[in-house]
């Protein structure tokens, strides 16, 4: 009875459009009211306890710098780079938009801020090279969701301080899926275009290659600056989140001169926003956790899980539709929090690496921000390019189809999420 009654409250209320971290709040205080002895007094304490971390330091961080970037001329640097390496192929100029994609959710670690910043300069582009609109806004649609799962990201972080593994193991296990759904979506574009009847032009030379490179190449020190150190040593990466707002800063005031002073203000209070609207989450999120460990909930579902006897792979079919379901309603990190305590204990006892296990919720999270209803990078796309959502639905299609190709094979490969970890910290 615990049970249902707090999750029929808890998903009544986000159908009525409550927002989740109120939805979250209101069905745990009210269960634990009318189904427990739990006491409610010592809420506040559970909640200082569970943002009281040092890792949750690393989102403003990561978030201020993404913004600081995002808001300045980094974007078109780094398109600039990325149409002089693959421009020339059939299909270069959509394939430029995607691979400037990768590259700058290597940068921001946000899908709606790589969708904003590489498809409100290359949308009309795309469009006025020939492509038909739809390309162009399913391409870069769909490649902005990779900002959640190559390093930094603030989603993989969320989940490392749920799950409580290391999110440097995190961070390191993100790059090989990402740069593998990056490479499949580029290989795509590219076999669509030669069926449009694009061919290929004269690549741009060396030298020109190289000097979009070093434009670009502040921009680009970033993913170093972060990866390098953490995996380096210099850096935890809540140090490498500091580390990386202040470079941001640096080469956006001094080195571009993007922005100005009299920016930071809206560029900070910006920032700040998104990171109390992560942090309410987390706080009631806390207390959900709390209850369901207290009623032993997950160990609930555990034992009628295993005792159905539908081992590691059915478990694993289970996981991906439920998460598919659960990010078409939700935000990536909400989910997380709803869903990790449940379901990590079971993951634990058929034996899936917790760090394997996160980035098949990354990854199923990717494909939440571009299917319908609540999809951010859908409404994104939609308001910079005029498109209603219908059309903008459709035309990710065949992308998002690939992510899922992408989904199966992070799932049921688990060396294509581990092989970089473990090569770097050993198993």
């Amino acid at each position: 009875m615990t049970i249902a009654f707090l999750f029929i409250l808890l998903f009544g209320l986000m159908l009525i459009g409550v927002p989740v971290a109120v939805s979250l709040g209101t069905s745990t205080v009210l269960t634990m009211i009318f189904f427990t002895d739990l006491d409610v007094a010592g809420i506040p304490q559970l909640i200082f306890d569970g943002i009281n971390k040092f890792s949750l330091m690393a989102i403003p961080m990561f978030i201020l710098a993404g913004n600081l970037l995002s808001k300045g001329g980094s974007a078109r640097r780094i398109i600039d780079f990325a149409k002089s390496m693959v421009g020339h192929l059939p299909g270069g100029l959509p394939m430029s938009a995607i691979f400037a994609c990768i590259i700058f959710a290597a940068v921001s670690g946000s899908s709606p801020a790589t969708v904003v910043a590489i498809g409100s300069i290359m949308f009309v582009a795309i469009k006025e090279a020939g492509y038909p609109k739809e390309y162009a806004v399913g391409g870069i649609t769909t490649a902005g969701s990779l900002g959640i799962l190559i390093p930094p990201s603030v989603v993989m972080i969320v989940y490392g301080v749920t799950a409580e593994v290391s999110i440097g193991k995190l961070f390191m296990a993100g790059v090989v899926p990402g740069l593998m759904l990056g490479a499949m979506m580029l290989a795509q574009t590219y076999i669509g275009a030669r069926r449009l009847g694009f061919r290929a032009t004269t690549p741009e030379p060396a030298s020109e290659r190289m000097r979009k490179f070093g434009k670009a190449f502040w921009a680009l020190l970033i993913v170093v600056v972060v990866i390098g150190g953490i995996y380096g040593g210099i850096f935890t990466p809540t140090e490498a989140a500091a580390a990386s707002a202040v470079y941001a800063l640096f080469i956006s005031l001094f080195v571009y001169k993007d922005i100005k002073f009299k920016d930071l203000w809206d560029i900070c209070l910006d920032s700040a926003l998104t990171t109390a609207m992560i942090f309410f989450i987390i706080a009631n999120a806390v207390v959900f956790a709390y209850l369901l460990t207290s009623e032993q909930i997950p160990q609930a579902i555990a034992d009628a899980l295993l005792d159905a006897n539908i081992g590691k792979i059915g478990f694993l079919i289970f996981v991906n539709i439920l998460l598919f379901i659960m990010g078409q309603f939700m935000e990536p990190s909400s989910v997380i929090m709803i869903m990790v305590p449940l379901l990590l204990p079971i993951s634990t006892q058929l034996g899936i690496d917790p760090i394997h296990f996160g980035i098949i919720l990354v990854v199923n999270m990717e494909i939440g921000m571009v299917t319908p209803p609540v999809g951010l990078n859908l409404f994104v796309a939609s308001g910079l390019t005029g498109m209603n959502l219908k059309d903008v639905i459709v035309a990710c299609i065949p992308w998002t189809l690939t992510l899922f190709v992408g989904l199966v094979l992070v799932t049921y490969i688990p060396e294509i999420s581990l092989w970089l970890p473990n090569l770097m910290y050993g198993k």
